[in-house]
């Protein structure tokens, strides 16, 4: 979420090469056997399958955002558009299609995850059957959201003006905000499972995880930490010196709160193992702003930035892997962001929970970790259970229907092992309405990246030659001055995120059942 990286213009042969390979892929669906394939109805139940189908869709989009960019793709979209598109550019009127191209293509995927999450909401199991239109259905959904990137394009630019300068923008803060909330979520569980397997286990493994992952956090900080002191405090750099130490401020004050006794009192598994993590994470923030930052003197990065073939290589693979590395960190999320809205009374630290995850029978089986009993389902074919409700019948308590209630059960167990690769049959595994929605957010935070959060404006949404306008222009995502200040404040936020689930069971007790 916080990765930055150089994207240069590819060549016109390479784009041509991308584009013969996407021809043939398209080629390959047409034949008789992919499309059978293609347009199954359920050719996926497994919810993990589907999750990865779902990131495949987003990278893609995000490469195909990343890519119209280029000067050829511009020039392509603007003879394909007819004039329809056609701006009134101060600069160079070609090049204001790259920028708001982002914004219609990332839009359009946008708007395929809000379609499904109005589709798919309420669905609690695979039983249903809208929930074919999350697990299969791919090629359909597929040629959906391709139809919605080609429809996108005939929207006047003044709506993505809009788009670009607003809800983008305030959606995109509300996925980073989500993912730091999931963060200091995920370092709270961490440490809650090391602690739960050593205790069950009495093994020395999750001992020694526990204490060289908090390690292995506190040993990063502190090297990052100098290395910034040493490469970006030079003269003139009291900018830089002062994030670098107010950042350092925050890990200590996080450290002594995490072990403080108040904090210990009211949850005694806070400790440093969470801390570590927090504080790693909000110093690589630091340190990717200020390794991004537009300043020759104070970024030797910048000054060292070099060009030829190897660069171009680095800099494509880097930006395929930030796509996959933010795919991956927004389904995860998505699958947790039921903490955000469910109910319950969360786990023992309970701070940054407000709810608990899962729908359906998932909620239901969950185990309740401060009263020890277990509320998971019984088997459905329980002799006991059966015979009880014979009995039942018999002395005239319930229907004679129930029973056979009882037997459609049984046949919904009989088809589940018919097909046991469906892990959801009787309950989802995360909010498909909530994923789709997490995936909505995450399309505008990619359109915001790629666009360095800069403002639209149709008189000059242009990028800016770094060469002087000579030769292939090179656009270096992550280097406006916005860009810089998001990745702070995102740290600064992730502080406070992290320091209040750790205040909250202390000032309110009884929110936590702590008195």
């Amino acid at each position: 979420m916080g990765a930055l990286l150089s994207i240069p213009f590819l060549s016109g042969s390479l784009l041509s090469g991308l584009a013969t390979s996407c021809l043939g892929g398209l080629a390959f669906f047409c034949t008789s056997t992919a499309a059978s394939a293609f347009f199954k109805s359920c050719n996926c139940q497994s919810s993990i399958a589907t999750r990865v189908g779902f990131a495949l869709i987003f990278c893609l989009d995000a490469a195909l955002a990343w890519l119209s960019l280029n000067r050829y793709i511009m020039d392509k979209l603007q003879s394909l558009t007819w004039g329809w598109l056609k701006m009134d550019c101060e600069t160079d009127s070609k090049r204001c299609y790259g920028v708001l191209a982002v914004h219609r293509i990332t839009f359009a995927l946008a708007l395929f995850h809000l379609i499904l999450a109005a589709l798919l909401a309420g669905v609690r199991d695979t039983k249903t059957p809208r929930a074919s239109i999350q697990n299969g259905w791919w090629g359909p959904k597929l040629l959906a959201w391709l139809l919605l990137v080609v429809l996108c394009f005939f929207i006047p630019n003044a709506f993505f003006a809009f788009w670009a300068n607003y809800p983008a923008l305030l959606l995109a803060s509300i996925f980073i905000l989500v993912g730091l909330v999931l963060l200091v979520d995920f370092a709270h569980s961490w440490s809650e499972t090391c602690l739960d397997r050593w205790e069950e286990t009495d093994s020395n493994f999750w001992k020694l995880t526990l204490i060289g992952s908090t390690a292995a956090g506190y040993l990063a900080v502190v090297v990052a930490t100098t290395l910034l002191y040493i490469f970006f405090t030079g003269s003139g750099c009291g900018l830089n010196a002062s994030l670098i130490t107010v950042n350092l401020f925050f890990v200590i004050g996080l450290t002594a709160l995490c072990i403080s006794p108040a904090v210990q009192e009211a949850n005694p598994r806070s400790g440093l193992a969470q801390a570590s993590m927090v504080a790693a994470y909000c110093t690589y923030l630091v340190a990717s702003a200020l390794m991004n930052r537009d300043d020759e003197q104070c970024n030797p990065i910048t000054r060292g930035r070099g060009g030829g073939p190897a660069k171009t290589t680095t800099v494509v693979l880097g930006a395929l892997f930030t796509f996959l590395a933010i795919a991956y960190s927004t389904s995860r999320a998505a699958t947790q962001s039921g903490k955000l809205v469910g109910k319950g009374a969360g786990r023992k630290t309970g701070p940054i929970a407000l709810g608990d995850v899962g729908s359906g029978a998932d909620a239901e089986a969950q185990t309740s970790a401060t009263s020890g009993i277990t509320t998971q389902q019984p088997t459905r074919k329980d002799s006991l259970r059966i015979q009880a409700l014979m009995a039942a019948v018999e002395a005239g308590a319930i229907p004679a229907s129930a029973l056979d209630d009882e037997d459609d059960d049984d046949d919904d167990d009989d088809a589940a092992a018919a097909a046991p690769q469906d892990d959801e049959r009787n309950g989802t595994a995360y909010n498909y309405s909530l994923f789709h929605i997490v995936f909505l957010l995450a399309a505008c935070y990619t359109a915001m990246l790629l666009t360095d959060w800069r403002f639209v404006r149709l008189e000059d949404a242009h990028i800016p030659d770094d060469d002087g306008g000579a030769g292939a222009p090179v656009v270096f995502i992550g280097r406006s001055a916005t860009a810089m200040w998001m990745r702070i404040v995102s740290s600064w936020l992730c502080v406070a995120i992290y320091a209040w689930s750790l205040v909250a069971p202390v000032v309110m007790p009884d929110r936590f059942g702590l008195d």
